[in-house]
Order: structure tokens, then C-alpha cells, then sequence
């Protein structure tokens, strides 16, 4: 996918769900890092953020085989100004929506709604835990706010996405800063790293597991392919002993050797495993002094 000399392409966040797109720009000078943009997407046109100049390699990130649209033109004093007014106009929105919704008893709770440049529609993000027919609420809504309606359901970490704000590490949510797409969390990641088992504290803002519980978990999973399992047997330089924990990170297992003896020990000790696992990959110096399996 190659440009003209006169088009260039960036990647640029837009919409409430902070998406990530490659967008084109042509006969427009070189734009930075925050520059404010009015964009076409699919769903029409609105504001958007400029990130970085696109490349291949952004490309293959976000999966995309073509542009998702075009840069129109950079913002103006008075696109801010209309930006403002969409914003109060979508509170008001919001009160209309969840009170038409209210009147028509629908098992469904609206979080936010979101208002396209030049009144192209608005779009209102509800979730539900059953599948809603929202074909008359949609034609209320339009006839009382005289513009096209959009309804998009989305889950509860998306919720999240569009409301939360601090985490409780003291800084912004993951899911509406860097996060473009939010990764399955289970519980044995969690054990793995032998965090508190307390879902209180384990929760995020969406009440799921926290999505930072998975940044660690592939070291943690390659790290302990590498120990004897607890339960095996293992020589070692201080004698024949069974497993009975790991330090993963450290690369150290707890064993218990004859005589009741419980030490830490290296897996550089660990000269065999004798039953119930395989022998690991020890760590060997090359002669340029740097390490290899």
C-alpha cells in the first residue's frame, strides 16, 4: 500500500471508544503528535487525534490491508467551539435516551452517548444481558432529537472503557489509555504470580479481573517451564530432595531434602530431575561472558 508524494498517512485515535485507525491526509502539511483533525471514518465525520505517522509495521499492529479513511483538515477555533456545544447537547441526549428507554421498560441501562461532527447521528452505548429489540426505541429517539440513531451494545469492560477513570495503582485505566484491545484474564494467572486470591482486590473498575494481571503472565509461563515441578524429585549439589514450591521470577525452587532440611535453591543447582518432570535448561556462561541455554 504505497502513497502519492502529495498523501501521507497517520494513525489516528477517534470516537468515545478511543478506536485506532490509518487515516490519509492529502495537499495538508505535516502533522505532529496531538495535532487535533476532523477525519471521514465509516461511521461519517469527526474529530480525531493524530498519533504518529503511519508505517508498515503500524499497519500490521492494528491489522489493517487499507486505510480506514481520510484526514479532511486540522481543527479550527471554531470547531472547537462546536465541539463544545456537541458535548452539552449529548447530556442532554443522555437524559432523553434513558428516560425513553424508562418509559418503554426495556431491560437495558444506557452509559454514554456520543454525538458525531455536523449532527451526522448519535450513537448510544448501552449494555444489556439479554438481546434487546430496539427498533421502536430507535425510532423514538430519532423523531425526538430529529437526527439519525445508532444503538451499540457493548460489554462490561467497555463500560469501563468509556467511564472509569483511576485505577486503583493511582494512574488512568489501562483500558481507556494505552489498551487497544483488552486480553482474557483468568484466575491461574493471578495464582501464578501468587497475587492476593481476594477478588476485591484483584477487580478493576469493570468488576473482572484486572487486565494487568496478564502484562507478567507469559514471563511467568516461560520462566516455569524452565523449574522442576512441585511434586518431582531432583538431584542437586546439596543432595536428592522433592519440590515443594517455586520462585518463578527468581528462577528458585523450595526443596525438601532428607533429614527435613527445606532450602532455596537455584535452578543452576539442579543437576537432574530425578521423577515427575524433566530436566530443566540450565543457564550456561559463553566463552564472550554472555549467558546461553
Amino acid at each position: 500500500m504505497e502513497n502519492s508524494p502529495q498523501e501521507t498517512s497517520y494513525v489516528v485515535r477517534y470516537g468515545n471508544l478511543r478506536a485506532l485507525g490509518e487515516f490519509t491526509a492529502r495537499q495538508l502539511p505535516p502533522l505532529a503528535r496531538q495535532s487535533s483533525v476532523l477525519i471521514r471514518s465509516e461511521r461519517g465525520t469527526e474529530w480525531g487525534t493524530v498519533l504518529r505517522e503511519a508505517t508498515g509495521e503500524t499497519r500490521n499492529y492494528l491489522g489493517l490491508k487499507q486505510p480506514t479513511g481520510r484526514i479532511l483538515r486540522m481543527t479550527t477555533p471554531d470547531d472547537d467551539d462546536e465541539r463544545d456545544r456537541q458535548l452539552r447537547r449529548e447530556e442532554e441526549d443522555f437524559v432523553v435516551g434513558r428516560q425513553v428507554i424508562a418509559d418503554m421498560r426495556m431491560q437495558m441501562d444506557l452509559v454514554d452517548v456520543e454525538r458525531l461532527f455536523g449532527n451526522d447521528r448519535v450513537v448510544f452505548y448501552y449494555v444489556s444481558e439479554q438481546r434487546v429489540d430496539f427498533r421502536e426505541l430507535v425510532k423514538t429517539l430519532a423523531k425526538r432529537l430529529q437526527v439519525r440513531i445508532e444503538m451499540r451494545q457493548i460489554g462490561i469492560r467497555d463500560e469501563a472503557k468509556l467511564l472509569a477513570d483511576y485505577g486503583d495503582c493511582g494512574k488512568p485505566v489501562c483500558c481507556n489509555t494505552h489498551l487497544r484491545e483488552m486480553p482474557p484474564v483468568s484466575m491461574k494467572m493471578a495464582k501464578m504470580q501468587k497475587a492476593t486470591l481476594d477478588p476485591n482486590k484483584i477487580s478493576g473498575r469493570c468488576g473482572r479481573l484486572k487486565c494487568c494481571l496478564r502484562y507478567e503472565y507469559d514471563t511467568y509461563e516461560e520462566y516455569r517451564k524452565e523449574l522442576p515441578a512441585v511434586g518431582s524429585t531432583v538431584v542437586t549439589r546439596q543432595g536428592t530432595g522433592r519440590v515443594v514450591a517455586q520462585e518463578i521470577l527468581a528462577k528458585k525452587v523450595l526443596v525438601a531434602y532428607e533429614g527435613q532440611r527445606v532450602l532455596v535453591t537455584s535452578l543452576s543447582d539442579v543437576i537432574t530431575v530425578a521423577a515427575g518432570g524433566k530436566k530443566p535448561q540450565v543457564e550456561k556462561p559463553s566463552p564472550d561472558g554472555a549467558s546461553q541455554a
